[in-house]
């Protein structure tokens, strides 16, 4: 086994990328399917074939509701409902009724035998019963005409009273019955015109009454909803499943509710659970590979495997409680989370991702879905507005994402229930938790975020912030050891955040690494003319050998590095003390040590910087900014004309040089990048008026007023009195040891 590991260590598998990516993923996808299988096994140690293997106690009071006992009353309360009948339009009836008299009076009126006339009343008559029918005709045909018009007119006034109410098919036949039109008329009426009457209205009415199946449905629907549930409770102690006991809907429920996932995961299942989690990481892996390359490190892919690890453990402690309690599964947080530390495009993505794996696998409700849908797009859009610099944002960003996760619960309410969630507020206590969930998630966030920079050892936006505070020591330091470094590095800052914001590219990072970018002077700052100047010393490089000074002065971005790392600075701002000179050539010692050495005794090789060249856009920027602005500077006076043909000019020697190469910059961007440093050094070359000599003294005589020293003018007062000191000490020291003076001598 030890050779097999001293040979694969020789070959580089244990330490190559590729090796630890494909454990990182196996082992989170094996962890995320062992959490999401551990509930189903659970259930398959008490349940066998339906029947329990074990004495189950209730361990809190526990409400179930019995779907099948409420679905029975909801069908039954539903089929008790009538159809809703509406009326449409009578006119025909009474039309019929009136030609049926005309027709009466124009077969009496006929020159022809009884028998003929009798013949075809019974024929327009159509009674169904025949000795009906020949009554009503022998009677409508013998009676006076004032009878026959009292008659049709005792019918005519039943027949709007029918039309008033309606008239059902079911109704027809007792409508037209000799009890009905007695009750109607009552003694009014003789006896002789009852059967007459009925069959006259026999042969008129007929149902005026359509059934609105759209009303009908509504009716139906709103006595379905008006169904209680029908609860059943186990109070703590109470047995919910007994040795040998088959298992019921209400049973299997109770056992969720307990804790149990009351569904059987067998081998294939767990394969099923392992594959779908794998598919789902794969998809995170190949997009942030091909888009977002920045983020495919060990590093970032660490913090979204982890806390996709813990968003699932919480997931599934939640899932068995009540629906409102699954409002509170912190899909929020973890978009925010990985939204800081990324960007909110990869934290979306791994976000629905997750979101569709937990979905399938722990049978989340659809609605509760789209809910967190929407949450996770409010979260991803609130992150990418927020300003770095004030830290409530964040909480602001939970307030956002909790009003949208409370409106997509009403709104989804509403959908299910129609406008009577306005009426009973059951939506409330969901969408509460909804609000709270996305409140208590930017809380969650905004502890967490400091101890993952620590663990992980990315800086987020945050912890750029903490870095730009001149208080730092780093800072501190270069502030009092090196001043024309730490005032140079104040004024590339400016160009890099103005030029990073112009392209699109990070304003805060650029910034910050234009801080740091020169700490390496801190080691021998007076050999740098930006700091001899503000000591009064002669420049030593006058003094060396032009290879010496080429040592000295790039050894600047190595001693940078080690500083970085020994104060603990990330990586991402030691890139930039690295690169932010690339492979550039360091001109003056070159064309020093050629005019001593001769050309072809001088490899340009040998007086550049050991890079490497700048590989992100903010980098690149720096190393333009930084040799634009020590260039404007050595300028007298410039006009805007100068300044913008230097600018041109660094920029085209380092294109030229090869410098840019590795960058992302596109021509775009280094045309904006060249406006934004011209309208910046411009404004900074800008004329002052003179001041007379004697104004100050002025206007102290003026206000009584003594001005105070500035902090610049304190620390080199400061400073004054230190190198006076320390030059009393040496000379002291020489005074009382002449022996050592004569050996140094």
């Amino acid at each position: 086994m030890g050779k097999i590991e001293k040979i694969l260590n020789k070959n580089g598998t244990f330490h190559s990328f590729a090796f630890l990516s494909a454990l990182a993923f196996l082992t989170v996808a094996v962890v995320i399917t062992a959490i999401l299988s551990s509930r189903y096994y659970l259930y398959q140690n008490i349940i066998e074939n339906g029947v329990s293997k074990k004495q189950i106690i209730a361990k809190r009071n526990i409400e179930v509701v019995d779907t099948q006992k409420t679905e029975l009353v909801k069908r039954e309360v539903s089929n008790k409902i009538r159809p809703v009948v509406t009326p449409v339009e009578d006119n025909y009836l009474k039309t019929s009724l009136q030609a049926l008299q005309d027709n009466v009076k124009r077969i009496r009126n006929q020159n022809s035998k009884y028998d003929s006339k009798f013949k075809e009343l019974c024929v327009y008559l159509e009674i169904q019963d025949n000795q009906k029918e020949e009554a009503v005709a022998n009677y409508l045909l013998n009676a006076t005409p004032q009878t026959l018009t009292a008659t049709f007119g005792n019918a005519k006034f039943i027949l709007d009273e029918l039309l008033s109410t309606g008239i059902n098919e079911t109704d027809i036949d007792l409508l037209a019955s000799d009890n009905y039109i007695i009750s109607k008329l009552g003694q009014n009426l003789r006896r002789s015109q009852i059967r007459p009457i009925s069959g006259i209205l026999e042969h008129v009415i007929m149902p005026n009454l359509i059934v609105d199946e759209y009303a009908t449905e509504i009716a139906r629907k709103n006595a379905v909803n008006s169904v209680k549930p029908y609860i059943v409770t186990f109070k703590k102690g109470d047995k919910i499943l007994d040795i040998g006991e088959q298992l019921t809907q209400v049973k299997r429920e109770a056992l969720k509710k307990s804790g149990y996932n009351a569904f059987e995961l067998n081998k294939g299942g767990i394969l099923g659970v392992f594959f779908m989690t794998c598919l789902t990481i794969l998809f995170l892996v190949l997009y942030t590979r091909k888009y977002e390359k920045k983020f495919f490190t060990p590093q970032y892919m660490a913090i979204i495997g982890a806390f996709s690890i813990v968003l699932t453990y919480i997931c599934v402690l939640i899932t068995p409680l009540d629906t409102i309690q699954n409002y509170y599964m912190p899909f929020p947080a973890y978009t925010i989370i990985i939204a800081v530390f990324t960007n909110p495009i990869v934290a979306f993505l791994s976000s629905i991702l997750l979101l569709a794996l937990l979905s399938v696998t722990l049978f989340l409700d659809p609605q509760i879905t789209t809910v967190f849908v929407f949450s996770t797009i409010m979260a991803a859009y609130s992150v990418s507005k927020i300003c770095y610099t004030k830290r409530f944002d964040i909480i602001k960003c939970g307030l956002e994402v909790g009003a949208v996760t409370f409106l997509a619960i009403m709104l989804v309410a509403m959908f299910e229930e129609q406008f009577e969630i306005f009426t009973n507020l059951s939506f409330l206590s969901n969408a509460t938790a909804g609000f709270l969930n996305g409140l208590f998630s930017s809380i969650i966030a905004l502890g967490v975020l400091p101890i993952i920079e620590n663990v992980f050892k990315i800086v987020t936006p945050y912890g750029l912030i903490e870095l730009a505070d001149h208080n730092q020591e780093l800072l501190s330091k270069l502030q009092y050891k090196a001043p024309g470094t730490y005032h140079h590095s104040l004024m590339v800052a400016n160009l890099c955040e103005a030029a990073a914001e112009a392209i699109g590219a990070n304003p805060i990072l650029a910034r910050v690494g234009a801080f740091y970018h020169d700490i390496g002077k801190l080691k021998r700052p007076l050999f740098f003319i930006e700091n001899q100047s503000y000591f009064g010393i002669e420049n030593p490089h006058t003094k060396l050998n032009p290879r010496l000074s080429k040592m000295v002065i790039t050894s600047h971005t190595k001693d940078g590095v080690e500083l970085a790392k020994e104060y603990g600075l990330p990586q991402v701002i030691i890139d930039f003390i690295q690169q932010h000179h690339g492979e550039g050539l360091a001109g003056h010692f070159y064309k020093q040590a050629v005019d001593l050495e001769g050309k072809e005794n001088v490899q340009e090789e040998q007086f550049r910087y050991p890079g490497p060249k700048p590989l992100l856009k903010e980098t690149a920027i720096l190393m333009l900014a930084d040799a634009v602005e020590s260039a404007v500077r050595s300028l007298k006076n410039p006009s805007q004309e100068q300044i913008e043909n230097m600018i041109n000019k660094i920029i085209t020697e380092r294109l030229n040089d090869g410098q840019l190469s590795d960058s992302p910059l596109t021509l775009k961007d280094i045309k904006l990048i060249a406006n934004t440093f011209n309208r910046i050094l411009r404004g900074m070359q800008h004329d002052r008026i003179k001041y007379q000599e004697n104004i100050l003294s002025e206007f102290e005589d003026k206000n009584k007023i003594k001005l105070q020293p500035t902090k610049e003018e304190k620390l080199e007062k400061r400073i004054q009195e230190k190198i006076i000191q320390k030059k009393q000490e040496q000379r002291d020291s020489s005074e009382n040891n002449p022996k050592n003076d004569e050996q140094q001598n």
